[in-house]
């Protein structure tokens, strides 16, 4: 499979956003990409979750997604983007990340576990957590793709469902938050839930100011395949998922687990 990461710095204004989707799948298509990760939050984002997340939201089938499954059928790439997805039942929205194929329909939906409660922020607040907590798989590209969500990075048992229901690349999409230690701790988290379940990991954040950048792809064995910087950023690479195989045949720490 090649590959894309799409390091983007989304803002609150979704047209502008849209615009920033639209030249990300242009240029990923143009490198001939079968699959595109966009960040967590990528339709609307702000320093701070607040109120007007809920204001932003839209069903899947809203203007913004379908405008991002159009332009992935357009260019005949699969494109997972970060959505305010509106509750059917009102109240606070989902943090939820949209998968659609090369033809535009959608593959998976993964609403946000594990939402961000830490380091002084308060995302439940203003965004609701998956009513029913479930490992999300998709296929793209001849490989098995499973979904988190930023703040998810740090739960090493959801890795573990991703990998039990086969998956071969984790795609962590995200918002990391930028303060201490942190950039040190992302690099460190995406290597482990590759190490650890012997997978691709490819966790993309937004980029500064809100977030810290710094999308990076790692190997079945935590080798850095690829690294981002600070600002906006196309990474694109091959990924193979017979190194997949080979890593979890040279330790094969799945089959061995003792529960």
């Amino acid at each position: 499979m090649r590959l894309a990461l799409g390091q983007l710095a989304s803002t609150d204004d979704v047209a502008g956003n849209l615009r920033a989707v639209g030249d990300a799948v242009a240029r990923a298509a143009d490198a001939g990409a079968d699959l595109l990760l966009l960040p967590e939050y990528t339709m609307y984002e702000k320093k701070m979750v607040d109120a007007t997340f809920g204001d932003a939201a839209e069903p899947l089938d809203g203007p913004f997604c379908s405008a991002v499954a159009a332009l992935a059928a357009e260019h005949d790439v699969a494109v997972v983007a970060g959505v305010v997805e509106r509750a059917a039942g009102g109240g606070r929205p989902f943090n939820t990340l949209a998968a659609f194929g090369s033809d535009g329909a959608l593959l998976a939906r993964y609403r946000k576990i594990h939402l961000f409660d830490s380091y002084g922020f308060r995302e439940s607040e203003w965004i609701a957590p998956a009513p029913d907590p479930e490992a999300v798989v998709f296929r793209a590209g001849g490989m098995v793709v499973g979904l988190m969500t930023c703040y998810d990075l740090r739960f090493p048992e959801l890795g573990r469902a991703l990998a039990d229901a086969g998956t071969e690349l984790i795609a962590c999409c995200s918002s990391w938050v930028p303060g201490p230690q942190k950039a040190e701790q992302w690099r460190v988290l995406a290597q482990a839930r590759a190490i650890e379940n012997g997978c691709w990991t490819a966790a993309v954040s937004q980029a500064e100011p809100i977030s810290i950048g710094r999308s990076i792809l790692t190997g079945p064995q935590g080798e850095t395949v690829a690294e981002a910087g600070a600002a906006p950023q196309l990474l694109v690479a091959d990924i193979d998922p017979a190194e997949v195989a080979a890593a979890r045949d040279r330790d094969p720490a799945l089959r061995l687990r003792r529960l």
